[in-house]
């Protein structure tokens, strides 16, 4: 859902910038209470993986496809502010090296995918585990339903801009009905990455996922061959299986292995935004990129021939500059709440033992 630059007039994209940046300084100041030394590169890792998985275009129709948005995954995993930060690290790269976003759309981008999908997906799902037990599976399923509906809400969100600064003249209501339609069949492809990916790190790292604070398991006693419940004993805190940085590095190669490998399988077909505004007319007043001649344009490295190696090294580098950049960022912000650059503190935030629960 990545709006190109002429889809909006200067109006519209200069108050979506002004929004986007203030979405992004108030992130800034809440991030500094969701950062620690123990969650800082988690989420610059998150970005990095976001970045990865938002190259793996799915079908979902007849000649459409998706990706991940990213925002209810980052919500969940690190939490709103962090998230809304994760997915503009995602998005400025995205928009600076690969050409994908329009830089003067940078802040339509931002507020529809950002903002907006973390916000929705973030409140839906402090709803949901508030009334659901606070089990693994409770989190896992309401990650699924929280980030299904912040795609068909990022979608209406964009329609809505669209009536107000859109360039062509068009039925928004045509174009609201096609958008979330779309979108709700990409919904469910971000549905099953966010909740995999969620009930993956719950299962080795519960401590260090946002929207998992406060998950407890009951104390098990082996009677007769069964496991049963302790009787009177108080539910403890669900013990980490595996440390930070086995967890962080897995999560990088991953990440490295879906851009540099896997992303070359994706489909081919544009996405929904894609689809619709070639349909409905929305991209007569497209623009060409500002870096369209960029080494990096169109996830493929310049001068190399090859299309898998040229596929592959692009999203190489797109996950490296990511995760650098985004640690960067979230480094910085952790320093900055705590004021503590020592390099005991650094080197004392890499690693802990597995098993120790936090």
């Amino acid at each position: 859902m990545h709006v190109p630059d002429g889809f909006f007039n200067a109006p519209t994209s200069a108050a979506t910038g002004v929004i986007a940046a203030g979405a992004v300084a108030v992130s800034l100041r809440g991030a500094r209470r969701e950062l620690d030394e123990r969650t800082a590169p988690l989420a610059g890792l998150v970005a990095a993986f976001i970045f990865a998985v938002q190259m793996l275009n799915f079908p979902v129709a007849a000649g459409t496809s998706g990706h991940l948005l990213g925002g209810a995954l980052a919500a969940i995993l690190v939490g709103p502010y962090t998230g809304v930060l994760c997915v503009s690290v995602v998005l400025l790269m995205q928009g600076i090296l690969f050409a994908d976003g329009g830089l003067t759309a940078l802040g339509v981008n931002i507020t529809n995918m950002g903002i907006v999908t973390v916000v929705v997906a973030y409140a839906l799902f402090r709803g949901l585990v508030k009334v659901l037990p606070r089990t693994r599976r409770s989190v896992t399923a309401a990650s699924f339903v929280a980030a299904l509906v912040s795609v068909p809400a990022a979608a209406l969100a964009f329609t809505l801009m669209y009536a107000v600064g859109g360039t062509t003249d068009v039925s928004i209501g045509k174009v609201a009905t096609a958008m979330v339609g779309v979108h709700v069949l990409i919904g469910i492809g971000e549905a099953v990455i966010t909740a995999l990916t969620v009930g993956a790190v719950i299962a080795v790292r519960p401590d260090l996922v946002h929207g998992a604070r406060g998950l407890e398991q009951k104390l098990k006693l082996r009677v007769n061959g069964e496991l049963v419940d302790a009787p009177g004993a108080e539910p403890a805190p669900v013990a980490a299986r595996t440390s930070r940085r086995t967890l962080w590095v897995t999560g990088l190669v991953t990440s490295l292995v879906l851009a540099g490998f896997v992303s070359f399988y994706a489909s081919a077909d544009p996405d929904g935004l894609e689809k619709v505004a070639s349909d409905q007319g929305i991209d007569k007043k497209a623009e060409e990129h500002a870096v369209a001649d960029s080494p990096l344009a169109d996830y493929g490295v310049k001068d190399v021939d090859d299309a898998r190696l040229s596929g592959g090294l692009a999203g190489v580098i797109g996950v490296g500059v990511t995760v650098v950049a985004g640690t960067g960022v979230f480094w910085a912000v952790r320093r900055r709440r705590t004021g503590d650059t020592s390099p005991t503190a650094v080197e004392g935030s890499v690693e802990e033992p597995a098993g120790k629960s936090v």
